[in-house]
């Protein structure tokens, strides 16, 4: 006896619905990785491409009311803004907060600030810097 096989012949009749579905499913996927991919360079570009002003912490003095900050910013030419800065007490407190404003043309400021404290200060850190 001879047993018959359910198999189509090969080449016949054109795909079969699940390699269809598998096609399918690969386009789709590529064209949301391309999508995805797209929407995190954007954000990424903006976010570097519109910080007009950034600042790092050099070195800090704390002193029993106010701490000695040196900050170096850089901006773009003409663009106003101002930087945040905060300080903490040993227990981690904060003991002093305040804003310092950079304007003028020049592209990279060296400046020393004081941060009055209400009471001795251990640390000085940079919040971040705004424009405007």
């Amino acid at each position: 006896m001879s047993t018959a096989t359910t198999r189509l012949p090969e080449g016949r009749y054109g795909r079969s619905s699940d390699e269809r579905a598998d096609r399918t499913l690969k386009i789709v996927g590529a064209v949301l990785a391309v999508a995805l991919l797209g929407l995190v360079g954007w954000f990424g570009y903006h976010y570097v491409a519109q910080s007009e002003i950034s600042a790092e912490v050099i070195s800090f003095e704390p002193g029993k009311e106010s701490v000695q900050v040196h900050l170096e910013v850089r901006k773009d030419a003409g663009a106003d803004g101002y930087c945040t800065v905060r300080s903490q007490a040993e227990n981690g407190a904060e003991v002093g907060r305040a804003d310092f404003r950079f304007d003028g043309d020049a592209t990279r400021i060296d400046k020393v600030v004081t941060l009055r404290t209400t009471s001795p200060g251990t640390t000085a850190e940079l919040l971040g810097c705004h424009t405007g």
